[in-house]
């Protein structure tokens, strides 16, 4: 039978230090925040990651991108929990509100772009099949809402150069996301 994973406090909230399963609250889960990407939290933590599947939260604002506009091999799934964003899928833009849900098979060119007036937050799930791949094409889309590279590549550390490093810290706009109200 699986053992209780040990949780350690990493001064941005609370993170997995060995295997096993666990609980944790999203307020009380340790956070990754970069200006460039908004904040997250991974639930799990590098050194010790899920085998089957990634799972975060992410928090944009107004006009932050998750991310640069990717394909990958595995499927992913995204459900919108608070806020507005905008989904620049296939070149196309699409509106996101609360409790949107968004399945993007295999191959799908996508990125979230925060909307609205103030945090979106976007529960974010992907297959790890062990042997993935990414494309970072190149989008006049997601150019436009600075999500998209200028050279299409397929490697990640040529997409992201000179791009922020996340940090340990807790979203801004932390006090309005309906989790930061609860206890």
């Amino acid at each position: 039978m699986p053992a209780e994973a040990r949780l350690e406090e990493t001064g941005a909230g609370q993170t997995p230090a060995s295997e096993g399963w666990f609980v944790v609250n999203v307020r009380d889960t340790a956070w990754e925040s970069s200006g460039d990407y908004g904040a997250r939290c991974r639930f799990e933590a590098r050194e010790v990651p899920f085998e089957q599947i990634g799972m975060n939260i992410r928090v944009l604002e107004p006009g932050q991108p998750n991310c640069l506009y990717h394909a990958e091999t595995p499927e992913e799934h995204f459900l919108v929990l608070y806020g507005e964003c905008l989904l620049l899928v296939e070149e196309e833009e699409r509106l996101l509100r609360a409790w949107d849900f968004v399945h993007c098979p295999p191959g799908t060119k996508h990125v979230f772009v925060g909307a609205g007036d103030g945090p979106c937050a976007v529960l974010m799930v992907g297959a790890r099949p062990g042997d993935e791949s990414v494309l970072y094409p190149v989008s006049e889309v997601a150019r436009r809402h600075g999500a998209g590279v200028e050279t299409e590549t397929d490697s990640p550390k040529v997409a992201y150069e000179g791009r922020e490093t996340p940090r340990r810290e807790r979203p801004s706009g932390w006090d309005e996301l309906p989790w930061a109200r609860q206890r």
